[in-house]
């Protein structure tokens, strides 16, 4: 697996990582002895880096990775959480005592007593603005409670806005095949400030994967069955914010487009990992099988390279007109 530095965590991470929103349930039912086969399968392929949050699960997620890690304490793995989304999304909520709040639960979730990194998990537009924002997170990093902070955004304004600030380390947002935004100006900025990219949603919630049709339902639990029309937080989390069915048809041409011997999934990856400028992309996975097989993208970039065309071209024919100037 290659390894690459992390903005300005200065940690080597894996290009492919893993995505931990599964493990919180919300993608529907997934055990503890699964979870637990999840991470144990993804390191046993060469992953070390792991993404969650405090509200994946209400904290779910982060509790089996603190467990792994303390069963594994000689593993070198980098792990970054999320905060902000346990409370009203208004501005006035993300202050220094909310953050000491937060971090503190997830130190407590992950066994951990300094965490690796944390993002603001995409709050408000305003709050990416904000002086004290900034001043706050560099106060929990000065009291030794986080090593580094980043952001996670819905919209490509929000990044450049944070990618501006001194020490924002990393920057998590929606790449994928079908959500290309990112390529114009986050990118090219993020590179020349030093800054990481996590790429998140890489399998567009599945449509990636090529195993969708029209017909695929979803458990009632699921937040692709619940969050379609947005209801629950920002559609473009949900299917990358395009219509499902437009997906399936457009998951179907780019399946066309992978060689023999490749999944289209592991296509898909490969894809993002070939942009220049990711620093690791975070595919989530249900069961250890899963989770070896993304792990394998992490040796595919000329694989991804080789797809340029193909994806600009049917990106800009299914998805420009509808996605491009939401996000």
């Amino acid at each position: 697996m290659e390894q690459r530095i992390l903005g300005k965590t200065g940690r080597s991470v894996s290009t492919v990582g893993l995505g931990t929103w599964q493990l919180g349930a919300d993608w529907g039912s997934v055990t503890e002895q699964d979870a637990h086969s999840v991470l144990e399968a993804s390191v046993a392929a060469g992953v070390t880096f792991f993404d969650t949050a405090d509200v994946y699960g209400d904290g779910r997620s982060e509790q089996f990775i603190g467990r792994f890690l303390r069963e594994n304490p000689n593993l070198d793995l980098t792990v970054a959480t999320k905060m902000g989304r346990r409370v009203d999304q208004i501005p006035e909520n993300y202050t220094l005592s909310n953050f000491r709040e937060w971090t503190d639960r997830s130190r407590r979730n992950l066994q951990q007593d300094t965490l690796d990194l944390v993002q603001l998990h995409c709050p408000p537009t305003a709050v990416y603005g904000r002086d004290e924002v900034y001043d706050a997170l560099d106060t929990l990093v000065s009291e030794g409670a986080i090593r580094n902070y980043g952001v996670s955004v819905e919209q490509t304004e929000e990044a450049l806005e944070a990618i501006k600030r001194g020490n924002t380390a990393t920057v998590q947002i929606i790449l994928n095949a079908f959500r290309l935004k990112p390529l114009d100006e986050v990118l090219p900025a993020a590179k020349e400030a030093g800054v990481g990219i996590i790429a998140r949603v890489p399998l567009a919630s599945g449509l990636l994967s090529g195993k969708y049709t029209p017909d695929t339902e979803f458990p009632a639990d699921d937040h692709r069955n619940y969050n379609r029309d947005g209801s629950a937080f920002d559609v473009g989390e949900t299917f990358s914010g395009v219509d499902f069915a437009t997906g399936v048809k457009a998951a179907q041409e780019f399946a066309g487009l992978v060689p023999d011997g490749v999944s289209t999934a592991q296509a898909a990856l490969a894809w993002i990992i070939a942009q220049d400028g990711v620093s690791t992309v975070i595919p989530g996975a249900r069961s250890a099988v899963q989770a070896a097989a993304n792990a394998e993208a992490g040796g595919m970039q000329s694989v991804g390279a080789g797809l340029s065309d193909g994806v600009r071209d049917i990106y800009d024919r299914y998805f420009r007109e509808a996605v491009h100037p939401r996000w």
